[in-house]
Formats: structure tokens, sequence, C-alpha cells
């Protein structure tokens, strides 16, 4: 890109944040965000676009996703710093790069094989050394990694998923879509010793989660995209 290229991009990415810090509180997030270069996770021919506040094709059917949501979402984790958490959706990995920002340590999945790889390849060379790529298979999550306190699905469930819930370490927080195709409402599920808490923190438009403890798999896309 030219210099006039990194300034525009620059002046927008300054102009998100602001427009961000209306509805997300927590500095940490907002810094974050400041630090991951978008554009780094999108085809060239859309890094342009990098700091608009929307969703962007990545191919496969799948959209990195649009910067606010990934912001809501990381802050509805209540992450300090020191924590293992799972994220369900890799996609173009832009919101695992956030993630490891925030977390000690970030796996996450994703069901479209070369999502997965080129992910993978983007977040080493920016490097983000403490996320680890995996491609997800028929199991919804990694439990041979967990427990975790926190777990961030960037794809739409019709009911909260008994096999994340179990991955959860007592105190952890699972954030996830949760209604229909269409439209859901964003949940965040506390663990106690005594059961489930569910937050609702409002409404959200996510691809659906696929897969045996969610929407059918009928062509085996992906889990869902970030």
């Amino acid at each position: 890109m030219t210099e006039n290229t990194e300034e525009r991009l620059l002046r927008a990415r300054t102009a998100l944040l602001a427009e961000i810090a209306r509805e997300v509180s927590d500095p940490r997030v907002l810094e974050a965000l400041s630090q991951v270069p978008r554009e780094k996770f999108l085809p060239e021919d859309l890094r342009p676009l990098a700091y608009e506040n929307r969703p962007l094709p990545i191919g496969y059917g799948q959209t990195i996703s649009q910067p606010l949501m990934v912001a809501l979402m990381t802050q509805a984790l209540m992450l300090r710093g020191d924590e293992r958490v799972l994220e369900i959706g890799t996609g173009s990995g832009y919101q695992a790069a956030v993630l490891s920002r925030l977390a000690a340590r970030v796996i996450t999945m994703e069901r479209i094989v070369p999502l997965a790889e080129h992910a993978a390849v983007v977040l080493h060379d920016c490097g983000y050394h403490n996320v680890e790529v995996y491609v997800a298979g028929d199991r919804l999550g990694r439990p041979e990694s967990g427990p975790y306190d926190g777990i961030a699905v960037t794809a739409a469930s019709p009911e909260i998923p008994l096999e994340l819930l179990e991955q959860l370490a007592v105190g952890g927080r699972l954030v996830i879509p949760v209604g229909g195709r269409d439209l859901q409402e964003l949940v965040r599920i506390v663990k106690t010793p005594e059961g489930a808490a569910r937050h609702n923190l409002g409404p959200c438009r996510f691809v659906p989660l696929l897969g045996r403890s969610a929407w059918p798999d009928q062509a085996r896309p992906s889990a869902g995209s970030s």
C-alpha cells in the first residue's frame, strides 16, 4: 500500500474506534482493536474498506465480522489477561487476533480448511503466537485443550450447546448468538457452581453454527467467520 493509502487507513481506523467507543466501554478492548490491523485479514482488493464498520466477504460464503460486533463479543467475555479462550469459527482470524491481545492463550476452530490455513499464516506473520488454529471436525470445540475461561462463538445456534458448556470452566463465560437462522440474540452464559446464568446482550445476525449440537450440517460450510 502507498503512503497515502496508509494515511487514509489510519484516519479511517481512528474514526471507527471513536464510533465503537460510543457503545463499548472497556478501554482494554478498544486498545486491542487499535493494535490489530484489520486490513491484514482481508483480501487485498478489500483492504481500503478495512475500517468501515461492517462485515466484508472473505470467500467461501463467509465474512469478516463487523468491528463493533467483534468489540461487543470481546467485551462480553470480561477478560483479564490470564485466560485460556476458545473461539468457534476462525474465519479470517481477526477476532482471534483481538482476543490474543487480551488473553494468555487462544484456541480457534474453523471448518473450512483453506480459511483455517490462511488464518494461521496471517496470524503467525502478524506475530500473534499465542493463537492456535485447528480444523474443526464433527464435534464442537476442543475438549482436550480445555477447560476454557472464555468461549466465543461467531455463528448462531438455535440453543446453548451443552457440548460447549461442558468445556467451560467454573466462572467461565460463553458468548454466543442464539436464535433463528436470520436473527439472533447475543447471549453471555456465566458458569457457576450452581448452574449457568444467562445475560441477553442485544440483537445480532450471524451465519448458522452447523453440526450435531446446532443446525443440521447439509453441505459442511464453515462453523462461522470472524
